[in-house]
């Protein structure tokens, strides 16, 4: 392990960095990171999560070369109404498919944006399975996740560079006693294991934490690092307040 790490710094290091190709260099070094991580995955620690059943104990499958392929990935976490979609929406600067918005709960699942050549809706089902996206591990929260998971297609110079995920709104009061179908906390903690980004977004006007926020924030544990926090309207505010 310690020689394959060793060849990779050096193999990179020896990659040139600037130039009038330097745009094209950095893509050649992106692709060959991920090729050596690749190959050092499967030659020295796949063999061990095999050998002692990683996938069985840890409840995730193996990781694949579309993992290691895969955009950055960026979510969006916060109570119903804090404003995730229309951040989204200011982000892209245009509406996508399946959006949706109003000042009561509305986004009721999870949304995956990514970049295509045409405008439209993917089922969860079909998102779970697609050999070339990396989400492959989330049919093990059946089949009622599924039905609250979609993708959204759209052509996007944002959505070449990174993968977002808008959440549903997480629920306040009385509204906390609707059942979602499915393990809320445990999805949340599985898209944060593999996001790079986790913007959490706070309603200037409502500072309160409901015992379901609470229970998401207690599933970002352990990613610390990836979380920004967002104060939400806060242009609305006036001083007094």
């Amino acid at each position: 392990m310690e020689e394959d790490a060793a060849s990779w710094a050096g193999t990179t290091a020896m990659q040139p960095t600037t130039g009038s190709g330097g745009k094209k260099n950095e893509t050649d070094r992106t692709a060959l990171v991920s090729a050596r991580l690749k190959q050092i995955y499967r030659k020295s620690v796949y063999p061990v999560e095999k050998r002692h059943r990683y996938d069985y104990f840890y409840e995730s499958p193996y990781l694949t070369d579309v993992e290691f392929e895969s955009k950055p990935q960026v979510m969006l976490i916060g109570q119903y109404s804090v404003g995730k979609t229309s951040f989204i929406r200011y982000l892209l600067g245009r509406d996508f498919p399946g959006q949706r918005i109003g000042p009561e709960p509305t986004t009721d699942r999870f949304t995956v944006l990514i970049n295509g050549p045409e405008e439209r809706t993917i089922p969860g089902n079909a998102l779970s399975v697609h050999p070339d996206l990396p989400f492959r591990g989330l049919e093990r929260f059946g089949v009622s996740f599924l039905s609250r998971f979609e993708g959204s297609q759209l052509p996007s110079s944002v959505l070449r560079s990174v993968t977002l995920i808008d959440t549903p709104g997480i629920l306040s009061g009385e509204k906390q006693r609707v059942s979602r179908g499915y393990d809320f906390t445990k999805v949340v903690a599985w898209f944060a294991d593999r996001a790079d980004l986790i913007l959490l977004l706070f309603d200037a006007h409502k500072l309160d934490i409901s015992d379901e926020l609470k229970g998401a924030i207690d599933a970002l544990k352990g990613h610390e690092d990836k979380i920004r926090c967002i104060l939400n309207k806060a242009d609305q505010i006036d001083r007094q307040q």
